[in-house]
């Protein structure tokens, strides 16, 4: 059967492993990584950048039906009296969260006024101004969208004056490569050149630098792992790391940040994905990988997927996302063990950020890619230009929130609407790897041996 295009199934199964490679130095291998996937395009060899062809937010009373008219009528003079569309006014100026859950107890007709699918839309996009969202699924929560939207440009308006800057200097020796918020906000983790995992009280934020370090993970003096650390990821109070050393460690916070496994690869981790049940990691050696953390032999599955080293990868129940420098991006069907779609892309991706069905990614030549999984099938809906000149190394999308990091030593932070629209924008005078938000917390790695932290409004 002949496929669409950009589909393609492999007859290779996860067993058909190739030949592991021979033994290099992990800091030589690292080193050359750098310089090779993070460098900005040559002169003369620009990526055409993609013209923001979006269709103007159309005007809400022609779009939608008059929610308003769900009022019932009411004799006496009072509130309930006023017209329809003067009750959505006065609403507007409320608190998001009030209105949808104070304002719905307290009759029945403001309860269907609040409960209206239309009125939390025409809310929405009055507040953004722009089409949103990018891709609108058919059960697509509005009331939570708006919510998570107006906490988003409260946090950061003013070009984020509210928002306290801190920049946590001690505790690392070179430039943190990985990042990962925990406990919505509370903890932190950070991977760095220097071999190191930290973890951080973030609670402790603006008292004596030794309070915020709580300590560096693993037994050895100054040392977590024998190579660079590049990648973490959690699951519950379990978190893991990977390394350059060809190795991904395992630890427990519940239990002081102990060790409780160690997991031998083939070659070094450049990304990791941590599920209930599984960890999955892209490797160095083209290879994406899937373990049982609680199994001996803890791996499960190894295939070559791509041509060149994985640079990204995420996973849920049902596929695995993985993208590499080859320029490919290949979804796996997890239970049905196979190769669903190999796509051939321009550039290559860097970082993803993906909640069901959308994955937004970042590329080498700093564009943004907004992609969309129907069954397994990924299609690209559109291409962004959010301002970065050299590639983008962090991303983290939400409902109502999108940051993005650059190796042009900024972080910028947008709203998710199509295009994206830029609220903030933070200059350093390092590169910037990879970014992490959760609660009213952001996080993001430094060449300068730093964690940058912002700490917003609650």
């Amino acid at each position: 059967m002949e496929l669409p295009l950009g589909q393609c199934h492999d007859s290779r199964s996860w067993d058909d492993d190739s030949d592991p490679e021979s033994e290099t130095d992990p800091d030589a291998q690292a080193e050359a990584y750098v310089a090779r996937v993070l460098s900005p395009p040559k002169s003369g060899l620009a990526f055409p950048r993609p013209s923001q062809l979006s269709t103007p937010a159309a005007s809400p009373s022609a779009s939608e039906p008059r929610a308003a008219s769900r009022v019932s009528a009411v004799s006496e003079p009072g509130l309930l009296s006023l017209p329809p569309e003067l009750l959505l006014e006065i609403c507007s100026y409320l608190d998001a969260r009030l209105v949808l859950h104070v304002l719905s107890r307290v009759c029945h007709a403001l309860r269907d006024l609040v409960y209206d699918r239309v009125t939390w839309r025409l809310r929405a996009l009055r507040r953004v101004r722009a089409p949103y969202p990018v891709v609108e699924e058919k059960n697509f929560d509005w009331p939570a969208a708006c919510i998570a939207l107006e906490e988003h440009l409260s946090r950061w308006a003013e070009d984020g004056r509210r928002a306290e800057y801190f920049c946590l200097a001690d505790g690392h020796l070179a430039a943190v490569d990985s990042v990962l918020l925990l406990q919505g906000g509370s903890l932190c983790l950070s991977g760095s050149r220097d071999r190191t995992v930290n973890l951080w009280d973030l609670r402790q934020l603006g008292t004596e630098p030794s309070q915020v370090l709580v300590k560096t993970l693993g037994t050895k003096r100054n040392s977590t792992h024998e190579g660079w650390v590049w990648s973490l990821a959690a699951q519950d109070h379990r978190v893991c790391s990977g390394s350059w050393d060809s190795t991904v460690k395992l630890w427990d916070l519940a239990a002081d940040g102990q060790q409780f496994g160690e997991i031998k690869t083939s070659s070094a981790v450049l990304c990791l994905s941590y599920l209930s049940d599984v960890l999955v990691t892209g490797t160095y050696d083209k290879k994406v990988a899937i373990y049982d953390p609680r199994a001996s032999p803890a791996l499960l599955k190894c295939q070559q997927l791509h041509s060149r080293p994985v640079l990204a990868l995420v996973a849920d129940d049902q596929h695995i996302i993985s993208g590499s420098e080859d320029r490919t991006l290949v979804v796996v069907d997890r239970r049905a063990n196979r190769v669903l779609q190999r796509l051939q892309l321009d550039s290559y991706l860097l970082c993803m950020s993906y909640q069901e069905p959308q994955l937004w990614a970042g590329d080498n030549h700093g564009l943004l890619h907004v992609f969309v999984n129907r069954n397994g099938c990924l299609q690209l809906i559109r291409s962004f230009d959010v301002g970065h000149s050299f590639p983008i190394t962090g991303i983290q999308y939400s409902v109502g929130a999108l940051y993005t990091t650059s190796t042009d030593r900024s972080i910028r932070v947008h709203v998710p609407t199509d295009p994206p629209r830029t609220i903030c924008t933070r200059k350093y005078n390092s590169t910037l790897n990879r970014v992490c938000a959760e609660g009213n917390l952001v996080v993001a790695g430094s060449g300068d041996v730093s964690l940058e932290v912002w700490r917003l409004p609650a």
